[in-house]
């Protein structure tokens, strides 16, 4: 049974791949622009919290500020790593699971919100080779108006967002968020701001809420 489940689960990343964006004979949804970073931004709660309790994970690293080269195999990566964590964890607020408004954790249990969607699949992403400088947290104002966080993949074709709420990988600039800030793609306990404030809140960067 498992292994059924798993072979339609790779069986749906390569259909997906295919109708979504293939880099080598589509570029209808590449898009060059990039988001650029302005001044420094304080690191969101969640994270000091999760360094705090994970403090290899935040050791700084050296790292050598490039985007990734984006071909079908990587794009490929990207679609799996996305949808695999997308059905597996179960989308649960921090105070339902933990009793506190946000906490920032691996979902070991098979459940999480945003940023644990976030801290998974940049975690699988670097376990397949690619570089921290690539991967930035996020922090963005969701297509409803609340907060939330995804990942941001740099790379030679545009920058691009693996989202829990969607499926489907889109630019940045399609995607439909107001971009907060995110961290530094020279280090990754240092963040940036990207403009977009807006006077929303700032604490708390969970959403569990499903778009499918």
């Amino acid at each position: 049974m498992f292994a059924l489940a798993k072979s339609l689960l790779a069986l749906a990343a390569v259909i997906v791949t295919h109708v979504y964006f293939s880099p080598a004979r589509a570029n209808g949804l590449t898009d060059l622009a990039h988001l650029h970073a302005g001044q420094a931004a304080l690191a969101p709660i969640g994270w000091a919290q999760f360094c705090s309790d994970n403090p290899t994970e935040c050791a700084p690293r050296p790292t050598t500020r490039l985007a990734a080269n984006l071909n079908d195999a990587r794009w490929a990566e990207l679609v799996e790593v996305n949808l695999r964590f997308n059905k597996a964890i179960q989308p649960v607020t921090d105070l339902d699971q933990f009793g506190v408004v946000e906490r920032w954790t691996y979902a070991t249990t098979g459940k999480g919100d945003c940023e644990d969607y976030v801290l998974e699949k940049r975690r699988q992403l670097l376990r397949r080779g690619w570089s921290l400088s690539a991967l930035l947290i996020t922090v963005v104002i969701d297509r409803g108006g609340g907060g939330h966080a995804v990942l941001t993949v740099v790379t030679d074709r545009g920058e691009f967002v693996l989202d829990n709420q969607i499926d489907k990988i889109l630019p940045w600039s399609r995607s439909g968020l107001t971009f907060i800030k995110r961290q530094s793609p020279a280090n990754q306990n240092e963040w940036q701001d990207l403009g977009r404030i807006l006077g929303r809140p700032d604490v708390v960067t969970a959403s569990i809420t499903p778009l499918r």
